[in-house]
């Protein structure tokens, strides 16, 4: 049902959030409590269902991953797949026989009754959509780090989380300063960090209400062109960055972390472990991008 293909170790997203405490994820019986909320497929009437996987399909009670201080931790959902042109059709031949047959117009409190009644009916029948959202719990600097560029995805997944063990204080990882205000100033001050270089992709928004957003791909970024639209008060809201010629992403005006993309100068360090070993291999890249990650969040955030 869920395929690891490629490892979920190299993270290719980043939502950063700061726990305030971290004794609810300190737990001895957290790998228990996780079991007690481990997904199970919907029933023929359920439409979606979140739970707890094992990180290790070798290992399938073993809902905790952990290496050191670093845990890992994985969700998995299973959607189905309704689509409204269906369920639309459905309830107009619905609605249609019901009206026929009592020679009057339905309200619309009816009408919504009688579209629960054709979701149920349709729900048997419908696909399923699996999908999953991997966290990584970096406990000496209290983050919770989730690959997903998703607000709604990583909400789901803290949400789960905070079930699971009764309390969960986080708040996303922001720095003071809004980050337009700073990436923009290094793009017209030429006052990039020294352990970060531009990419060449960049989106710049307007900062009058009805202004518009100008995205460039494979462009210089430190060119007349793009700082003529910064004087036109654009601000950068994404830039591509290459940090310590380690890892390439796009930074976002809300500090997370996207495409991440690690080079082969990181990847080639775990070359000679045998692919084979997948439990090995699975523990050497995740402590390896945990490392690489957790150097690079500290560089920019400082």
């Amino acid at each position: 049902m869920f395929l690891l293909l490629g490892g979920p170790m190299w993270f290719t997203n980043a939502r950063i959030y700061q726990l305030k405490e971290d004794e609810s994820i300190l737990v001895d019986n957290l790998n228990d409590l996780l079991a007690r909320e481990s997904f199970k497929p919907c029933q023929s009437q359920e439409i979606m269902k979140m739970g707890w996987g094992a990180p290790l399909d070798i290992n399938p009670d073993l809902f905790l991953h952990q290496v050191a201080q670093q845990r890992l931790l994985v969700m998995r959902k299973e959607e189905k797949m309704l689509p409204a042109q269906v369920i639309k059709q459905q309830l107009q031949l619905k609605i249609n026989e019901v009206e026929t047959a009592t020679n009057r117009k339905l309200s619309k409190a009816e009408k919504a009754t009688l579209k629960e009644e054709v979701i149920i009916t349709l729900l048997p029948r419908a696909f399923s959509r699996y999908s999953q959202t991997w966290m990584w719990i970096d406990l000496p600097n209290k983050r919770i780090i989730i690959n997903s560029a998703s607000a709604k995805r990583s909400e789901e997944i803290l949400s789960l989380l905070r079930k699971t063990v009764g309390s969960l204080p986080v708040v996303p990882l922001i720095p003071d300063v809004p980050l337009e205000n700073t990436m923009t100033t290094w793009l017209v001050k030429d006052e990039l960090p020294s352990f970060m270089q531009f990419g060449q992709e960049a989106e710049l928004k307007s900062s009058e209400t009805d202004g518009g957003v100008i995205r460039c791909k494979q462009q210089d970024l430190q060119t007349d062109e793009i700082l003529q639209h910064i004087e036109n008060s654009k601000l950068v809201t994404n830039i591509a960055l290459n940090w310590r010629e380690k890892v390439d992403f796009i930074l976002t005006n809300e500090a997370v972390l996207k495409r991440i993309k690690f080079t082969d100068v990181v990847k080639e360090q775990n070359s000679d472990i045998d692919k084979s070993d997948y439990a090995q291999r699975f523990d050497a890249d995740f402590v390896l991008m945990s490392g690489e990650l957790t150097k690079l969040i500290d560089d920019l955030f400082s």
